[in-house]
């Protein structure tokens, strides 16, 4: 037996041993082996402090007590018994008296590493230069200090509380305490302990009443976040005087441990305890049902007002602009004439169908994939910005033959994915498809070649399992790197990967840096160990120059390198540096600001997108102050990881900064290309939305009547009631300068479960998420929020309003007939709101996909919505032009596309003709029905509606000969409710 223990010991240490190691090795090659030993040393410090103060507290108590033991021949049964089970105790006595003590050690210890945020943040805390409207204090000492000390009191009791209990039973065990036919008999040491513990434990009490009083301005239990009245008139007073007479209390008890006289401690205690309970509980209670609640708007508004402001801050809102938008509703001509700049960069492209586009089109091979929602970037092509619509072409080794499925396979030979697709997100083809910028294999396109930036991704979101990679220069390849295509590119290919060609695919050598090495016995044993693996352990695949990646997605390599940051959920890749890199965004969060709302990261960051399995939320946690304050960069080849201070300002950061002093770089770091495609942060404006709801209002009384509350608005192309995603788009606000790539959201009024209420826009939102183009200097207009506020008696319709109107307009509803008389699929693009034209203008771009099992969605008509009125043709220009009495003043991105006529959903195999085909019958019904529709939308445009229910009938006739003609019953469709998209 005791050699298998042994064993067993040994091979649990080995194996905690290779877990270290290997994240060493893992540290020491991405360069941050700084951010390993300061994390460890400082958690193994906390815990090794805990663990004393536990088990030094817990050991001396024993000690005492039992050193306090009196000596007697026992007298009856009791005491007899109690002689029997000391001296069974007794041989193992020392090791009890040591061992509780290491145990209840360890578990304080294991409580106490977990604080180790905590502990850090105080060490090296640093002013906010604000303070807090009641005490005057400084908000650091709420986000760094207050935490601290709680978390010490609590620490500090606990030991007390459990020495108590061990010393008590110690005496009781050895005779210092028993009971008698006369009551309890205590000893004199023994009441001397006991006097003794109790008072330090009063002590550490009055210590957390006194800590209490600055813990009600992070109090959540009332109307709002922080003090309110009843705390600031009753709470507060009430916790500084029982901080007092739990002082007294514990000074009782110290004399009387060493007068003998117990009444007064015994008195004061009972005292205490009723003062706890009527003033720290029934007279608050009374404050707030007899004196707030009758006038609790007026008692409350000077306590609103301070959470309103501190909350504004807190989430960086104070510096919001806000402009009344008295939104016109009437669609004039030339109304878009100012706007035209905005007009062009409209983008149709939605990235949340286009995946499957991207499949069908740029896959090339099963082992590739795109990410279910593509992303939204902007590049400068021929001098102007264009939006883009991008994803890389990840590795996606269950695309594998099973028969190919093997461990050789899945960890040697497919090792990466390769190349950036991008596509122009204001147009597409004649017949739908998206206009590619950047595509192919080898990749070639607006944004490089081959040559010009590495297309190699061995790091990416799909990335989940280890690969090994490198060999020494002349051993022949045997990693997969891309099908062969049309050209041999791969002699010229970028960082010198040596490649080779052998048919119809290219191999290739991995030449970075990108894992720790595994070229010697020891660490690839300790490898095998980490992931298990017999394979890694034997195979003739590794040599001296592999190297093993792993942990191989942009947010798990940053959450290891900066563990104190809160990652944005929708990393994104875009070409800079002649690399592929993915951008990160982190946040500095709290959730101790004084008087700001705590926020629900999880809930507020919840959307259609998030809720169909597209980018994921925030984790399931509360904060009440964020600033995105570091920008990261991870390159796509090599995993090398970049932190770049963003946010210089962010006490916290700076805190982080002094704890990891080399491990965050100065912003002026950052290159002129990475600063070029930083964007507003998703979740950060997500989390500033959900507030806005109600922040937006700074009068303490209407904030409190909550007759102006807002809502954002659910995505009406979705069936479940998911909140709309912010879209990302190139637009001019109304009083800019000029076009910043911005993150938008609109605003309609509350909506309160069980009610129902208007639909209508009642406030639009921007970011403006232009850095500028100049390397380590960030554009004053970075940031900079926008609110457009509507009129409370608005009629301009919300999101839902005007997506019912598309659906049962009859023209619209006539020609979607049309559309899918071929069984294809009508899928409506995402619903974007655009401040143009003195007014709100809704696009929605319309696509079809055909029924068989390689379609793919394609681009067949755009709606469009001016107040009432809406237009609907091929092409979002056609479609402006027909909403703005003929001429919107404006040339659209897809202005220069000639649309094919009814153009059929995109089929990989061209098997889908378009509608009409070979049958002469189908074709001129079909031909018959778009004239119909043409001549009605005119006549409506006129306002002549005989003309127009004329053509109606022509239409309804030209129908129901296609239907004929096709050999089957078409239902009527409407589009298909399918989810939107941002990046």
């Amino acid at each position: 037996m005791p050699t298998i223990i042994v064993v067993a010991v040994l091979v649990v240490a080995v194996l905690i041993f290779s877990g270290v190691y290997t994240d060493l090795l893992w540290f020491n090659q991405i360069g941050f082996s700084e951010v390993f030993w300061t994390e460890r040393i400082a958690k193994l410090l906390i815990f090794l402090a805990g663990f004393l103060i536990m088990a030094v507290g817990v050991y001396f108590s024993i000690r005492a007590a039992y050193k306090a033991r009196p000596v007697y021949a026992p007298d009856n049964a009791r005491e007899d018994n109690l002689g029997r089970y000391q001296a069974q105790l007794e041989p193992i006595r020392r090791v009890v008296m040591v061992g509780v003590p290491v145990v209840f050690g360890l578990f304080a210890g294991t409580a106490a590493m977990a604080q180790w945020e905590k502990v850090m943040l105080f060490l090296y805390r640093v002013p906010f230069g604000s303070t807090d409207p009641e005490f005057g204090l400084d908000i650091s000492f709420y986000t760094n200090t207050l935490p601290f000390l709680g978390f010490l009191a609590g620490m500090l009791i606990s030991v007390t509380v459990i020495a108590f209990i061990a010393g008590l039973l110690t005496h009781y065990l050895y005779g210092a305490i028993r009971l008698t036919e006369r009551g309890i008999f205590t000893s004199r040491a023994a009441q001397i302990h006991i006097a003794i513990l109790a008072g330090v434990f009063l002590l550490l009490l009055a210590a957390n009443f006194w800590l209490g009083r600055y813990g009600t301005l992070q109090d959540n239990g009332g109307y709002r976040s922080g003090a309110l009245f009843t705390d600031v008139n009753a709470v507060i007073p009430t916790k500084a005087i029982l901080a007092a007479a739990a002082i007294i209390v514990a000074i009782l008890f110290i004399v009387a441990a060493f007068m003998g006289k117990w009444k007064l401690p015994l008195i004061g205690t009972g005292m205490l305890v009723v003062t706890a309970i009527v003033a720290g509980g029934i007279y608050p209670w009374a404050v707030q049902e007899w004196q707030v609640k009758p006038s609790q708007g007026s008692k409350e508004a000077p306590f609103i007002d301070r959470n309103i402001q501190m909350t504004r801050d807190a989430y960086g809102l104070t510096g919001m602009e806000v402009t009344p938008y008295n939104a016109k509703v009437t669609a004039e001509a030339g109304a878009l004439r100012q706007d035209a700049d905005t007009a062009a960069n409209i983008r149709l492209l939605d990235p949340n169908l286009l995946s499957a586009t991207f499949r069908e089109l740029e896959q090339y091979r099963p082992y590739y994939e795109f990410p279910k929602t593509l992303n939204v970037d902007r590049y400068t092509i021929d001098g102007k910005v264009q939006d883009a619509v991008l994803a890389v072409r990840e590795l996606n080794p269950q695309g594998l033959n099973p028969a190919q499925q093997n461990w050789y396979n899945q960890h040697l030979v497919y090792t990466h994915g390769y190349g950036m697709v991008a596509a122009y997100g204001n147009t597409v083809t004649a017949d739908g498809k998206p206009e590619f910028m950047q595509k192919g294999v080898p990749s070639e396109g607006k944004l490089g070649t081959d040559s010009s930036y590495q297309p190699r991704i061995y790091f990416g979101q799909s990335m989940t399992d280890y690969s090994l990679v490198g060999a020494p220069e002349g051993t022949t390849p045997i990693e997969l790197d891309r099908p062969q295509g049309t050209t041999d590119g791969s002699a010229d290919s970028k960082d010198g990967a040596d490649s080779k060609d052998t048919g119809s695919e290219s191999l290739t050598t991995f030449t970075g840096n990108g894992g720790p090495n595994v070229g010697n016995w020891f660490n690839r044993i300790m490898y095998a160990l980490k992931f298990q693996s017999t394979d890694l352990l034997l195979t003739n695949g590794v040599n001296d120059n592999s190297q093993i990646l792993y942990d191989r997605t942009p947010a798990e390599r940053v959450a290891k390198v900066a563990p104190y940051l809160t990652l944005d959920g929708n990393p994104y890749p875009a070409i800079v540096d002649g690399k592929v890199k993915w951008i990160v965004d982190g946040y500095a969060t709290s959730s101790y600001y004084p008087y700001s709302q705590q926020q629900q990261l999880q809930e507020a960051t919840t959307d259609s997108l998030t809720a169909a399995g597209g980018p994921a939320a925030l984790p399931n946690a509360s904060v009440n102050y964020i600033r995105n304050s570091v920008k990261a960069t991870v390159d796509a080849y090599d995993g090398s990881v970049d932190l770049f201070a963003w946010d210089t300002k962010d006490p916290i950061l700076q805190a982080w900064q002094k704890v990891f002093p080399t491990s965050v770089k100065p912003l002026s770091d950052m290159s002129a290309d990475v600063m070029s495609h930083v964007r507003y942060p998703e979740d950060l404006f997500k989390v500033q939305r959900e507030l806005l709801g109600q922040y937006h209002v700074t009068d303490p009384d209407k904030f409190f009547a909550n007759t102006e509350a807002w809502s954002v608005p659910d995505d009406p192309t979705t069936k479940a009631a998911d909140k709309q995603p912010p879209y990302y788009l190139s637009l001019k606000m109304p009083g800019a300068d000029k076009t910043a790539f911005s993150l938008t959201t609109s605003f309609i009024p509350q909506e309160v479960a069980g009610t129902d209420s208007r639909n209508v826009l009642y406030g639009f939102m921007a970011a403006n998420g232009d850095a500028g183009h100049v390397k380590g200097v960030k554009s004053p207009d970075y940031g900079k929020l926008q609110l457009l506020e509507l009129p409370v008696d608005t009629q301009v319709p919300g999101p839902g309003q005007v997506q019912n109107t598309f659906q049962t307009d009859p023209t619209v509803s006539n020609e979607l007939n049309v559309l899918t008389l071929g069984q294809s699929e009508v899928k409506n693009g995402n619903l974007l709101t655009l401040p143009v034209g003195g007014g709100l203008l809704y696009v929605q771009p319309v696509y079809l996909q055909s029924t068989g099992s390689t379609s793919y969605p394609t681009l067949q008509r755009v709606l469009v919505a001016f107040g009432s009125q809406i237009g609907f043709a091929a092409t979002l220009d056609e479609a402006l032009d027909q909403l703005f009495k003929g001429d919107s003043g404006a040339a659209a991105g897809d202005a220069g596309v000639d649309k094919v006529p009814d153009a059929a959903a995109g089929e990989s195999n061209g098997s889908t003709p378009a509608a009409g085909g070979d049958n002469a019958a189908l074709s001129k019904a079909l031909t018959d029905a778009s004239a119909a529709i043409k001549d009605g939308q005119a006549a409506l445009a006129k306002g002549d509606f005989t003309t127009y229910g004329e053509a109606q009938d022509r239409l309804d006739a030209a129908i129901k000969a296609a239907i004929a003609a096709e050999g089957a019953s078409a239902p009527a469709a409407t589009p298909e409710a399918t989810p939107s998209t941002t990046p």
